[in-house]
């Protein structure tokens, strides 16, 4: 081979001599070829930054960059940084890491970690050529580098440390989060995730960085159409081109053809003569030798398919004449709630308000594209490497389709680069393995960004109409709403979330008369499904933005409305629940309330012209929320933990719940640490393996520190006493006398290793080992009363935006956030929720909107769905407040959706006292909010 077809490249330090591949990328030399996958592909399209490299001494995007334009380069990836520069222990000692890796660890700016390479590469350049940068320096040298996990604050205060120690010379210095106000030894304390080293480092693996031998790469073909008949498919040409191994079909599928959570009414390949509902319905599956080929025949496949009426909206499909979408019709459900006379309690109000409102479907937006592999074992089983929020369910599904029994299928699941509640249903598993028991090999299927963006669940776009009635003083009387839900093609969790919606929609108040309906409806666009908020996203929206209007309609303050109609201890909600604990939401309004005003000099809702530039007017908004904890309405709520003494004296924490990014294992670890008396690093945790783990139940509803956090905490109470009366009965003391230290037992006088202990049990034939499954405080449905959840989380947050007149952009400035959390079991990993959630309700509020027109997507590129960057950061400033749940882990109950979900209608409150244009749409973006002010002109 010439020289023209070769390629030199040194990256960490190392040569390496390589032959040109046409129309390769850099990322994909460093991942596929160098084995350097610490360098992360999440969109293809130079938007998003996580393939961020060091390019002779410059970053670079290297998923856009060629590699043969990187010849005779200098490159540095992640795997590479540790080697540059370690950092200063407080003992005198050396961290064998960069001080910028070492202060994402201790700042929690780690969370799913898959952007993580890229926000630590893009910072290293900065600090290379400006080694102390001021905060909007390093927004500006970031703002490409996206994070949807979104702790954009305290990623800016890791590199602010780590630029000090590189200054300095000194320890990194500590970040500033206070422990719970109910911290035992280790819960309650900061404590750094458990896999942030190896996020940090580029040693985190996440399924496309497996590589099996002899492994095929599959593609999906898809229908590209919202709504047809497919009247004929031939995949011939496909199946004859090169290096195709298999192409796929309906009539293929050896078990069940339809899969789903709830209702399986998802076809797994849509069959000649059958119904095509969605853009992104599968209608063929190929594995060649390589992704290219198995693209090429794609291209080969030729579909006949018979257009159809597209139903695109779900008030249009509950109309009589619309296109039946399923077999029984478009409704999926009708969801009511009923408490009191609601014509009794409008009867009684001074007043009466009515509007609509209308939210958007949202993309997940997720860093990690979903990816699966499939292979055959020896004996026949088949193994499914998947980053899944359920894999139990996975199992169940993919048994059902291959036609096998569910002990035949083992899902072992992956690093997760987020969820948010998109990875909870099937995207490629089933395919996957379909296609190894064809062809007896391994099969790769990962979504590029386009076919993610087409396929998988979104947020439910709604229609609810408010209607309310209160008292001159503000009391409400009565509380009306009806929602339309599109949960698209599919059911997917449609109505669980709508359910949410609706037992929500009336807001977290005491309301005498309460009457809510929704109509959950299946129409021709993406499907639906879990998303963080779960549907109380959109209801609170409504509910507060009407709660303000109500407030002015009655010249009454907006938090005084709100006080005076909060749930407490002892409230009715609207489904008949009495709240007899953990109810601080009043202490979370006057916490919000009083911080609001120091900052606003006690005027949060008068309208501010900035000085010097007043066409910039600054205003205050207000919002309040609550979020269920658990499943809920009578679903049997349970999971399944074990913990284990190892032979080297550590534990072992087993459960399937999933880790997505949010800090479970972190949660897990503490827990048992607590209960066993041990440092969390003398403990491991174990999840996600169908094999190896206990089923710990669905990765939603905000449940797993509540659920599985007690299943573990009984778990490993239960190994202490087995652990307990086994010393005692071989040393033959009581066991009260008998104390756990770290890696040792007290006994007596003596101590014992645990190592020890471990390996005598063990050789007299007792495992040193406990199980618990763990089962939440019953609920009953929806319409029978009672106790419909088990635990409440409360919020009440401030937004301080700054509106341009001139252009219509918002910005927010500061927000405040109080939520009830229970107890805060990790103080450092609640600080990245509550980040993370708030700068999601600010993508939602102004700029986010997945756009499906007739059914088709137009939100196809992530270029196209403007999720917010670092520039969008405001000054947070959280406020924890913990009113304990008796049942929860000591005291604590859920926290991943509540911290979202007033933050919307905060920003749109406050955009409204700022300019008084008020919206009853979101996103509102800069174009929307110029419009309404100038009609506003035009009107005076």
């Amino acid at each position: 081979m010439n020289d023209q077809n070769q390629l030199t490249v040194t990256v960490n330090g190392k040569t390496y001599h390589l032959p040109e591949i046409p129309g390769e990328m850099l990322s994909d030399l460093l991942r596929y070829r160098l084995k350097l996958t610490g360098t992360k592909v999440a969109c293809g399209e130079a938007e998003c930054g996580a393939c961020t490299v060091i390019l002779n001494g410059e970053p670079v995007l290297s998923c856009s960059f060629p590699a043969a334009k990187a010849n005779g380069a200098n490159i540095l990836t992640i795997e590479g940084l540790s080697e540059i520069h370690s950092t200063p222990a407080p003992d005198g000692g050396q961290i064998p890491l960069h001080p910028l890796q070492q202060s994402f660890i201790e700042y929690g700016a780690v969370q799913c970690g898959f952007c993580i390479p890229g926000q630590i590469m893009t910072s290293y350049a900065l600090l290379q050529h400006n080694p102390q940068p001021s905060e909007e320096e390093i927004k500006y040298a970031l703002k490409d580098t996206l994070c949807r996990c979104a702790g954009y604050p305290t990623i800016i205060n890791a590199i602010k440390a780590a630029a000090k120690t590189l200054q300095t010379g000194q320890p990194i210095p500590p970040p500033s989060v206070e422990p719970s106000s109910h911290a035992g030894q280790f819960v309650g304390t900061v404590q750094s995730r458990p896999d942030a080293i190896a996020k940090v480092t580029g040693k985190a693996v996440y399924t496309d960085d497996i590589i099996f031998e002899n492994m095929l790469h599959a593609r999906v073909k898809r229908a590209g159409i919202p709504s047809g008949i497919l009247r004929k498919l031939d995949v011939e040409k496909a199946r004859r081109l090169p290096g195709v191994a298999a192409v796929l079909t309906a009539e293929d599928i050896p078990g069940e053809h339809y899969h789903g959570l709830v209702i399986p009414d998802w076809p797994i390949l849509v069959g000649v003569g059958e119904q095509i509902r969605t853009v992104g319905d599968a209608l063929a599956i190929v594995a060649a030798e390589t992704r290219q080929i198995a693209t090429q025949a794609l291209e080969l496949i030729e579909a006949e398919i018979e257009p159809l009426p597209v139903i695109d909206n779900p008030v249009k499909a509950i109309q009589e004449d619309a296109l039946r979408i399923h077999k029984n019709g478009n409704l999926l459900k009708h969801i009511k709630v009923r408490k009191g006379d609601v014509e009794e309690g409008f009867a009684q109000a001074d007043v009466i308000l009515e509007h609509t409102y209308h939210t958007p479907m949202h993309d997940h937006a997720f860093m990690e594209p979903e990816c699966s592999i499939a292979r055959l074992t020896p004996e026949g089983r088949m193994e499914i490497y998947v980053g899944s929020q359920i894999p139990y369910s996975d199992r169940n599904q993919v048994a059902r389709a291959l036609g096998v029994p569910e002990d035949q299928v083992r899902i072992i699941g992956q690093l997760i680069g987020g969820g948010f509640g998109g990875k909870e249903d099937i995207a490629g598993q089933i395919h996957a393995a379909l296609l190894a028991k064809a062809t007896g090999r391994p099969v790769k299927l990962l979504f590029d960004r386009q076919e993610s963006l087409i396929v998988h669940p979104k947020r439910h776009a709604t229609q609810i109409r408010v209607k309310v009635g209160a008292k001159r003083d503000g009391r409400l009387t009565a509380v009306e709403t009806e929602l339309f839900g599109d949960t698209g093609a599919y059911a997917s969790l449609g109505e669980k979330v709508l359910t949410r919606a609706t037992t929500h929609s009336s807001g977290p108040y005491e309301v005498p008369h309460v009457k809510a309906d929704c109509y959950a409806m299946y129409t021709n666009n993406p499907p639906a499904g879990a998303f963080r908020g779960f549907g109380v996203m959109q209801s609170a929206f409504a509910i507060e933005s009407m709660m303000d209007t109500l407030a002015e309609t009655l010249n009454i303050h907006p938090v005084e409305l709100r006080k005076k109609n909060a749930l407490r201890v002892g409230s009715v909600t609207n489904t008949g629940q009495v709240l007899r604990e953990s109810v601080g939401l009043m202490e979370c309004i006057e916490r919000v309330e009083a911080e609001m005003n120091r900052l606003s000099g006690g005027d949060p809702f008068t309208p501010k012209r900035v000085e010097g530039a007043p066409h910039l007017v600054r205003a205050w908004g207000f919002a309040v929320g609550y979020k269920n904890t658990g499943l809920g309405g009578g679903a049997p709520d349970k999971a399944g933990a074990e913990v284990e003494l190892r032979r080297d004296g550590t534990f072992q924490v087993r459960s399937s719940s999933a880790e997505l990014g949010q800090g479970l294992p972190t949660v897990l670890q503490v827990i048992a640490a607590e209960e066993l008396n041990q440092h969390p690093r003398q403990i491991d945790v174990l999840l996600m393996d169908t094999d190896l783990t206990p089923d710990g139940g669905p990765t939603t509803a905000s449940r797993q520190t509540f659920v599985t956090g007690n299943a573990v905490r009984h778990a490993a109470r239960a190994l202490r006493q087995l652990l307990t009366s086994e010393l005692a009965e071989r040393y033959d003391v009581p066991p009260q006398e008998i104390r756990f230290i770290e890696g040792l037992a007290q006994v007596n006088g003596k101590q014992v290793s645990l190592s020890h202990l471990a390996e005598q049990m063990i050789e007299s034939g007792r495992q040193p080992l406990a199980s618990y499954t763990y089962w939440a405080p019953a609920t009953r449905p929806l319409g029978q009363g009672g106790d419909m959840h088990f635990a409440f989380s409360f919020a009440a947050q401030a937004a301080e935006v700054e509106v341009n007149t001139r252009t219509g952009e918002v910005k927010v400035l500061r927000l405040i956030i109080a939520n009830d959390v229970g107890t805060a079991i990790n103080p450092l990993g609640l600080r990245g929720q509550i980040e993370g959630g708030a700068i999601m309700g600010i993508g939602h509020a102004l700029t986010e909107n997945f756009i499906v027109e007739q059914g088709r997507v137009i939100t196809d590129r992530l270029a196209r769905y403007r999720m917010p960057s670092i520039t969008l950061t405001p000054e947070i400033i959280p406020i924890v407040v913990e009113h304990p749940v008796s049942e929860g882990p000591f005291g604590a109950k859920g926290v991943g959706e509540i911290v979202l979900i007033p933050t919307i209608p905060a920003i749109t409150n406050a955009v409204y006292h700022a300019v008084g244009v008020r919206f009853d749409h979101i996103p509102i973006d800069q174009e929307k909010i110029l419009l309404a002010l100038k009609e506003k002109t035009a009107s005076v």
